[in-house]
C-alpha cells in the first residue's frame, strides 16, 4: 500500500518538500513480493544528512539484489513533517514508495551519532512499533540497528531487537536468509514454537549479531557487575563482523542522486576502511582495524563509472586518512588528467593527514577547483599530541600549511580537540599560538591567508584506550574554550569555532552509560528532545532532569576515571582488540610514549588482525622514504597485498 496521495498534499505545508519524494538517480527498489524479505533502511536524521551515508547506500543495493529481499529507505521527517503527520494520523513512510513502516519486515536504523537515539524513539514511534522490545509482538516488525555507536549498544538496548556489530554486507545477508525462514514457516502455518523469540534466538548465533533481550544485565548496588547470556547457546562476547576483502564488495556501484541539495553532495567513493595509526582517542580508527585497502585499479573504475553516470564534476576518495592510502598520488592524478573527465573534475580528500600531505598533493587536487582543505592536529603541543598518538610534529603541519598555501589556497582548517587526557592551559592556548604560525606561513605566499581553528570537546568513547579517563565536566569545558577566545581575540587571520560543551556532555551519557541509560533517553524523547545534534533544538536540560528523576549521577555516569578491574558497559561487545592491549595503551598515553603505525612497524598484538585471520591490505608492503604511504606499484589483486606482520610481540617495551 501507498501513502503518497495522502502524503503529497502535505508537501506545500512543510519546508523542503523535496525530503520526502525520493525520486533519486540510482533509486533501485526489487518487485514486492510477499516471499521477500522487506527491509526499511533508516537514517534518524533530516534527509540531506541521511541521503550520502555510504553504509546505508551500500546496504540498499545489496539487498535490492538479492532474490529474498527488498529493500526501501526512510529518513527521520523534520519537525514540520512530523506534526503534520501526527495530526493526520499518518505514520512513518518509505521515500521510495511512500509505503508504511509496519509493511516491512525489519526496521534497520544507522546509529552513527549518539545523539540522534531520540530519533530513533521517535521514528519507531511514528511507526506505530512498540518502543520497547519487550513489547513488541509477533506481527512487529524487527527492529535492527548497526553503525559505529553499537560498539557501546546498551544505551540502545531496551528499543533495539538486533544488533549488528562491525561490517554489515555480510551480516545483512545472514539476517534476510534466518528471517525468511521464519517468515516462510509463519505463512505455513508453522511459526515455530518460540515464535518472535525464536528467531530472535537463530538470530543471536550470527557472527556479529547481538540480541540484547538474550542476556541478563547484573548489578552490585549502583555498579554493574555483569552482562551475561540468559541461554547456552547464546555467545557470552559477541565480536564484530569484519569484511576481509574490501575488492570483493565494490559497492555502492549506483550512487543516489538527489534532486535537492544535501551534505557532501558529490560522488564518493571508498578507497579503505581502517587506520593503524593508533590514534588514542579515535573510536572509528580502533574499531575498524586493520587496513583493507581497495584496490587501486577498481578505485579508477568505481571513479570514472561513477562520474559517467552521476554527472557530478567532484569525487571525494573517502577513508579515515585518505592520504595514506598507496598510490594517492597517482590515483588523483588519474582522475584529474583521466581525458574521459575532460580536466573538469576536482577531487576532495576529506580526511588528511598532515605528514602524508605533499606538494605532489596539493598541485593536483587544486588544479581543476580548490576543494576544502582540513588538517587535524587534534591537540597544541608535541607533549600531548604524543599523549594521544598522534605523532605530528610542528614541522610537518607548517609543511602541509606550507604546501597548499603555495598552491593557491587562502584559508585552511585546523581541527583539534579539547579536555584530552593530562592537558594542561599551556596545551590549550598552544591552539592559538599554531594557528597564528600557520596563517604567518600562509601569508608568505597569499596576502589574505587565513586559518580557522574549530575546536570540539573530547568524548572518551568505548573500545578505545582513553575509555578508562573521566570526560571533562562542562565548567571546565566552558573554561578552556574561554582561554581560546582570550587568545585569538584581536587575531584578524584566526578565526575560532567551538562545539558546544552542553552538546559533549550530552554526547558523553548516550555514548558511556549501561543499560539504565536507556530510561533517559526515553525521557528526553518523551519531553520533546528530538533533533539533539542540531543546535537549534538541543537542550541539556532535558538530559540533566532525565538524569535527576532516574537517579543517575552525571558525576558517576561521565566525569570519573575507570580503573582496570571495572566491568564496562560494553566489555561483553568486542572490537577485535585485546584489554590487554588497550590498558597499556592507556598506560603508555600517560607516559607520554607515542606508538609508530604498525603497518611498517613490528606487530603490537593488538587482536585486530590476529582475531580475524586477515593481516592488513594495502597496495604496497614496503613504505617509501621518510613517510607511510605506500609506493604505489600494482601487485597481485589489481595493486593490493596483504602485509606479512612480524610474529606478536610482549607490548612492553615496544614504545
Amino acid at each position: 500500500m501507498t501513502l503518497w496521495a495522502q502524503i503529497e498534499p502535505l508537501l506545500a505545508r512543510v519546508q523542503k518538500p523535496a525530503r520526502y519524494i525520493g525520486c533519486e538517480d540510482g533509486l533501485r527498489v526489487a518487485p514486492y513480493s510477499p516471499d521477500r524479505v522487506g527491509w526499511l533502511l533508516i537514517y534518524p536524521d533530516a534527509y540531506e544528512i541521511g541521503l550520502p551515508n555510504q553504509g546505508l547506500q551500500i546496504l540498499y543495493e545489496l539487498l535490492n539484489e538479492r532474490d529474498d529481499a527488498r529493500a526501501e529507505r526512510a529518513y527521520a521527517p523534520w519537525v514540520d513533517m512530523e506534526e503534520q503527520l501526527r495530526r493526520r494520523h499518518l505514520p512513518l513512510f518509505s521515500v521510495d514508495q511512500h509505503r508504511p513502516a509496519r509493511e516491512f519486515d525489519l526496521l534497520a536504523f544507522n546509529l552513527s551519532a549518539e545523539l540522534i537515539y531520540t530519533n530513533v524513539l521517535n521514528c519507531l514511534d511514528l511507526a506505530g512499533v512498540p518502543i520497547h522490545s519487550a513489547h513488541r509482538g509477533p506481527e512487529d516488525p524487527l527492529v535492527v540497528a548497526g553503525g559505529h555507536c553499537t560498539f557501546n549498544p546498551e544505551p540502545m538496548a531496551d528499543f533495539v531487537d538486533v544488533f549488528v556489530i562491525g561490517d554489515g554486507e555480510e551480516a545483512v545477508g545472514e539476517i534476510t536468509s534466518v528471517v525468511h525462514d521464519w517468515k516462510m514457516a509463519a505463512r505455513r502455518g508453522r511459526p515455530g514454537s518460540r515464535g518472535r523469540e525464536g528467531v530472535l534466538r537463530n538470530l543471536a548465533r550470527i557472527p556479529g549479531v547481538y540480541v540484547p533481550s538474550l542476556y541478563d544485565v547484573v548489578y552490585d548496588g549502583q555498579d554493574l557487575a555483569a552482562v551475561v547470556p540468559s541461554y547456552p547457546d547464546v555467545p557470552a562476547q559477541v565480536e564484530k563482523r569484519t569484511i576481509a576483502d574490501l575488492g570483493a564488495w565494490p559497492y555502492p556501484r549506483r550512487q543516489l542522486v538527489p534532486m535537492t541539495e544535501v551534505v557532501h553532495d558529490r560522488l564518493n567513493v571508498e578507497i579503505f576502511r581502517g587506520c593503524t595509526r593508533g590514534c588514542r582517542f579515535c573510536q572509528a580508527g580502533m574499531i575498524t582495524r586493520p587496513v583493507r585497502e581497495r584496490p587501486v585499479e577498481q578505485v579508477r573504475h568505481m571513479v570514472r563509472d561513477g562520474l559517467r553516470r552521476t554527472g557530478y564534476d567532484e569525487v571525494s576518495l573517502t577513508s579515515l586518512s585518505s592520504a595514506d592510502y598507496s598510490g594517492i598520488g597517482e590515483t588523483v592524478s588519474g582522475i584529474i588528467n583521466d581525458p574521459m573527465c575532460t580536466g573538469q573534475v576536482s577531487v576532495s580528500l576529506p580526511s588528511l593527514r598532515v605528514d602524508a600531505f605533499t606538494v605532489g598533493i596539493a598541485t593536483e587536487i587544486q588544479k581543476v577547483r580548490r576543494t576544502g582543505l582540513t588538517f587535524a592536529p587534534e591537540a597544541g603541543t608535541w607533549r600531548l599530541r604524543q599523549v594521544i598518538n598522534k605523532l605530528i610534529r610542528e614541522e610537518d603541519l607548517y609543511g602541509a600549511v606550507e604546501s597548499a598555501f603555495s598552491q593557491g589556497w587562502r584559508r585552511v582548517k585546523l581541527y583539534f580537540l579539547t579536555g584530552l587526557p593530562t592537558e594542561t592551559d599551556e596545551d590549550t592556548v598552544a591552539i592559538a599560538e599554531l594557528a597564528r604560525n600557520c596563517v604567518a606561513i600562509g601569508r608568505q605566499s597569499v596576502r589574505s591567508a587565513s586559518v580557522t581553528a574549530s575546536v570540539g570537546g573530547f568524548v572518551p568513547k568505548p573500545q578505545t584506550p582513553f575509555q578508562w579517563f573521566g570526560q571533562n565536566t562542562l565548567t571546565e569545558l566552558q573554561r578552556k574554550i574561554s582561554l581560546l577566545r582570550e587568545a585569538t581575540r584581536g587575531d584578524r587571520g584566526v578565526q575560532l569555532r567551538w562545539h558546544d560543551p552542553k552538546a559533549t556532555l550530552a554526547e558523553g551519557l548516550a555514548s558511556r552509560g549501561d543499560r539504565r541509560m536507556g530510561a533517559v533517553i526515553e525521557d528526553v524523547w518523551r519531553q520533546g528532545g528530538t533533533f539533539q545534534e542540531w543546535s537549534e533544538h538541543f537542550d541539556l536540560r532535558l538530559w540533566e532532569q532525565a538524569m535527576a528523576r532516574h537517579g543517575l549521577s552525571v558525576e558517576s555516569s561521565v566525569y570519573r576515571h575507570r580503573d582496570r578491574a571495572e566491568v564496562l558497559p560494553w566489555g561483553h561487545i568486542s572490537a577485535g582488540l585485546h584489554q590487554d592491549f588497550l590498558w597499556q595503551d592507556w598506560r603508555d598515553a600517560l607516559a607520554e610514549s607515542g606508538l609508530e603505525d604498525c603497518r611498517w612497524t613490528p606487530c603490537y598484538d593488538c587482536g585486530a588482525c590476529t582475531g580475524y585471520g586477515i593481516e592488513h591490505v594495502v597496495a604496497s608492503a614496503v613504505p617509501p622514504a621518510g613517510g607511510s604511504q605506500g609506493t604505489g606499484q600494482d601487485l597481485s589483486r589489481a595493486g593490493a597485498v596483504p602485509v606479512k606482520l612480524s610474529p606478536a610481540r610482549a607490548r612492553a617495551g615496544t614504545s
